[in-house]
């Protein structure tokens, strides 16, 4: 596993002791990507008595306020670039990075390459833990990568959002909802509506428009949207778990426990930030890649990896890139049926 160790906003530090976390419970070999020195001084705080890590140099990182392909371009040994090549090489088999997402999607679209069929990647994911014992139950997609998207491309979203769904989450033919302002077929934007009438013609199992409240209720395992919606989404509701902590605590605090009020601040928390919690993973890409929250501490690097790991062991990448060629099939044969 590589993992660029200077991408977030907390840096060596948080990445590399979350790392370490991760290695307690998977059998893996860590590549961490970085400054030499750097990292090495914080592998130096660790024992790593038989630990398998080893450290890839590298030599500038790509910040916040670079524009990624400028960046990219000006700094050929940025970490993020270091990494992902060793995962075009075969020298790891899945990428992690918590740095800017504009770079890092950047990077695995410039070095990966895109699937056949696709020419956007997304960011997709479970979304919210309203599921039984508050486990991830819906995936949204796109979670922020393209602000704007044609019908067509929303339909190879679904597709993917789909595997994901079957392969990650274990949910057999998994109900696939187009989000909109109402349930009804002629509801929505122009996208919206000409997405709607793909969906109903493709072989997945599309029940239609869903709106906002269907997060909460799990009428749809994948929801789809754009990224501009869908980037809003993942932050309103982040903020809503966070604000949601103090407003609980001011009004139950003569009711619950330290303990039990802890516990529920901690369940809404982890609820409402399943991407932060879990990482990103960016679809459409030829290698497996997982992005984090740029502001993750060490338990949700820790998080990412545990999804990285998934990632290859049920072979999404490969599930991912059959998913699309029957989805450019079924194009292909709706286009050729328009024109004739």
């Amino acid at each position: 596993m590589a993992l660029d160790v200077m991408g977030g906003d907390h840096g060596p530090p948080e990445t590399v002791k979350g790392a370490l976390e991760a290695l307690e419970s998977h059998d893996i070999e860590l590549l961490l990507v970085g400054d030499g020195d750097v990292v090495q001084a914080e592998l130096a705080k660790h024992d790593l008595a038989g630990k398998p890590v080893k450290v890839v140099p590298s030599v500038d990182r790509i910040g916040d306020d670079e524009h990624p392909l400028h960046a990219l371009r000006a700094k050929p040994k940025a970490s993020i670039l270091v990494a992902t090549g060793l995962l075009k090489s075969g020298d790891a088999d899945v990428l992690v990075s918590m740095g800017p997402t504009g770079a890092s999607m950047a990077s695995a679209v410039l070095v990966l390459g895109m699937m056949e069929g696709l020419e956007r990647p997304c960011i997709g994911g479970p979304f919210l833990g309203m599921g039984p014992g508050m486990g991830p139950r819906t995936v949204l997609v796109d979670m922020g990568t393209n602000i704007d998207c044609r019908p067509a491309l929303l339909v190879s979203f679904a597709a993917l959002g789909a595997v994901f769904a079957r392969s990650f989450l274990d949910i057999d033919n998994p109900r696939i909802g187009l989000l909109s302002v109402g349930a009804e077929e002629a509801k929505g934007n122009r996208q919206v509506q000409e997405c709607f009438q793909l969906l109903q013609d493709s072989h997945l199992n599309f029940i239609g428009n869903v709106e906002g409240m269907d997060f909460f209720t799990g009428r749809a395992d994948v929801i789809v949207c754009d990224g501009f919606v869908g980037n809003i989404l993942m932050k309103f509701t982040e903020g809503l778990g966070a604000a949601l902590g103090p407003f609980l605590e001011e009004r139950l605090s003569s009711i619950l426990t330290p303990e039990e009020l802890d516990r529920v601040t901690s369940d809404i928390w982890r609820a409402t930030n399943q991407p932060r919690i879990m990482g990103g993973p960016l679809w459409g890409v030829n290698g497996a890649v997982v992005l984090g929250h740029g502001s993750c501490k060490a338990g949700e690097v820790a998080g990412a990896i545990d999804t990285a790991v998934r990632y290859v062991e049920i072979g999404l990448v490969d599930s991912m890139r059959q998913e699309l060629l029957v989805v450019a099939g079924q194009q292909s044969a709706s286009k050729l049926k328009a024109d004739s």
